[in-house]
């Protein structure tokens, strides 16, 4: 994996978590609230770090930091189909 690449997944990992740590317990947060925390730009350009918000939560419920949701019910991060929200684990 390129340098660039890294970063920005560590990047996302780090907005995601630093988000979800300044809302309450219960709260969740969406990819795209993370990918426009992480880019570097005032643009549309965080729209392309979509897909690489939501590998980054997999990859944090996969270490156990956090849930992937849908409809408000915790799924296994290779069953989303669709939009997803991210809180912290219970």
């Amino acid at each position: 994996m390129p340098d660039n690449e890294r970063r920005t997944d560590q990047r996302l990992e780090r907005a995601i978590l630093e988000l979800l740590d300044r809302r309450a317990a219960s709260a969740t947060i969406c990819p795209s609230d993370a990918a426009r925390a992480a880019y570097e730009g005032d643009d549309d350009g965080w729209r392309a770090l979509m897909e690489p918000a939501r590998r980054a939560a997999r990859r944090l419920a996969a270490a156990g930091e956090v849930e992937i949701t849908q409809a408000g019910r915790p799924i296994e991060s290779a069953e989303a189909r669709g939009p997803i929200r991210i809180r912290r684990t219970r």
